[in-house]
């Protein structure tokens, strides 16, 4: 990580959403361990929820928080696999104003040194929603622990270098 520590670190809210068929809030280990490591970062948990994997329902949650000016950035756990169930991917087509590609890939490059070529079964992305960006990892806490330490905790710091995902915010809305 290249931190600029003359450069001054600027909190973001962040809303976080788990995305689950078979969780409740007591088992809800990945969006715990996410919002503790978001805390320690630094940024403020803006909000909290949790859906059932429905695209309706993820687009609809997501679209509030999309409109709420004082929430940053989504992160999503949950949802991102392959079977029939598994929608986030879809409900993001239904709010994205564009998609952040090098997010998946890169999700994958760091997930194949700790879960090798199953990594290939996640269709972990990102996109940016009409200002807001939306982070969607895996459920399990592996993949919240490579999403995050391996690149949100560097690209949600506005001291990191040369770039990072906190210093375009201002210009997400731009035409």
């Amino acid at each position: 990580m290249a931190i600029d520590l003359s450069r001054e670190f600027k909190p973001i809210n962040i809303a976080l959403l788990t995305v689950s068929d078979t969780r409740g809030p007591d088992e809800d280990t990945s969006g715990d361990l996410l919002a503790e490591r978001v805390k320690a970062a630094g940024h403020k948990l803006a909000a909290r929820g949790m859906e059932k994997d429905d695209a309706d329902r993820i687009a609809s949650r997501l679209s509030n928080w999309i409109d709420d000016r004082s929430v940053d950035a989504v992160i999503i756990t949950g949802g991102t696999g392959l079977t029939g169930r598994d929608v986030t991917p879809e409900a993001l087509e239904r709010v994205k104003t564009r998609d952040i590609p090098g997010f998946g890939e890169l999700f994958r490059w760091l997930s194949f040194k700790t879960i090798g070529t199953s990594t290939i079964q996640s269709r972990a992305c990102a996109v940016v929603a009409r200002g807001t960006y939306i982070f969607a990892l895996p459920g399990s806490n592996g993949a919240v622990k490579d999403g995050w330490d391996g690149i949100l905790v560097e690209q949600l710091d506005s001291r990191n270098r040369p770039c990072n995902f906190v210093e375009l915010m201002p210009r997400l809305l731009e035409k």
